[in-house]
């Protein structure tokens, strides 16, 4: 079976390229951490942020932005930027955003393949900063999107797509010169897990499985992806049973077998289908068998709701707390 983060990733649509904002003054220099400390004065240039490539240097506040990342386009939207280039890594379609970044472009992105991106289409953006901040991390995909325009990749260890919210935004923010609304935007979300973890504390150390169902099979998040660390904000435990398991060739997920269900067994079980029917987990007779599943402790999501718990942003994190946590409230009443 191949691994299913495999099956995301190639069946993952298009790129979205969209514009962006005002010039700044030049002035010294300053370095942020490769986890996307800031120390940047806001709007100061030249800015360096430090990468698994080692530091770049932004010389002005860029204009003309491309970002293909997995959700980068989004936190730049979040920081008031317009990028032309985002990535539509979940097949929203449009402007290549969720329902949480509606309306936050004036000119819908153009719309360019996420995995085999079109450094021709790229290039004649004319773009003056690429982010690929959460991306694979590939040297070959690095080098060539440097010959375009200065770029900002994947943070040290960030590579495969692991890359947390923290590094996310903090890289972002300080490459665009806005550092204290990246600290604004990880506050408001540190915020709405507090008062959501807070509202519930019998979810304390509760275990939960975080899986997913693709074409090909099923699987489990680990500690570290999006999807375990947004339940862990709320108080529960990733299952120990998952955590045993072998790590797959993502990093972030391990592959199960249908025999393996039972292993999905926990306090509450979180799961969304991935470019299939969500009846394809819901009809399976396996999966109903389940004893956390049979006892009603499960949430399964799809659609918008899956696509906010996976992209892993401030903003689309901040849509699933809205409307995931009452599901979880359900499932565990």
């Amino acid at each position: 079976m191949k691994p299913f983060r495999a099956v995301l990733a190639a069946t993952a649509v298009l790129l979205a390229l969209a514009a962006c904002s005002s010039g700044g003054p030049a002035e010294d220099p300053t370095t942020t951490g490769g986890g996307g400390d800031v120390t940047t004065a806001e709007g100061t240039f030249p800015v360096t942020v430090t990468t698994a490539f080692g530091d770049v240097t932004v010389e002005e506040q860029p204009e003309r932005i491309v970002a293909i990342g997995w959700g980068d386009a989004e936190i730049a939207l979040a920081l008031g930027f317009q990028p032309v280039g985002a990535s539509d890594w979940l097949g929203f379609g449009g402007e290549g955003v969720g329902p949480w970044a509606e309306g936050l472009y004036d000119e819908a992105p153009e719309i360019i393949a996420t995995l085999e991106p079109s450094f021709e289409a790229i290039g004649a953006l004319e773009p003056d900063l690429i982010l690929d901040v959460k991306s694979s991390g590939d040297q070959a995909r690095y080098d060539r999107l440097s010959q375009i325009a200065t770029t900002v990749g994947v943070p040290e260890g960030g590579e495969s797509y692991l890359v947390t919210m923290e590094q996310q935004v903090g890289l972002i923010a300080s490459a665009l010169g806005v550092p204290d609304e990246g600290e604004e935007l990880l506050g408001q979300v540190s915020e709405a897990f507090a008062a959501a973890a807070e509202g519930h504390p019998e979810w304390e150390g509760q275990t939960i499985a975080a899986a997913t169902k693709t074409s090909e099979g099923w699987g489990a998040y680990i500690e570290g992806s999006e999807r375990v660390g947004f339940l862990e904000n709320l108080g529960f435990v990733q299952s120990p049973e998952i955590a045993a398991l072998p790590v797959g060739s993502s990093g972030f997920s391990v592959d199960l077998s249908s025999e393996q269900l039972d292993l999905l067994d926990a306090d509450l079980i979180v799961a969304f289908p991935i470019f299939i029917e969500t009846t394809e987990i819901t009809d399976d007779p396996l999966w109903q068998q389940i004893p956390a599943v049979q006892d009603g402790r499960f949430v399964v999501l799809d659609g918008d709701l899956s696509s906010s718990y996976s992209m892993g942003g401030p903003l689309s994190t901040l849509y699933a707390i809205d409307n995931i946590v009452p599901l979880i409230e359900d499932a565990t009443s």
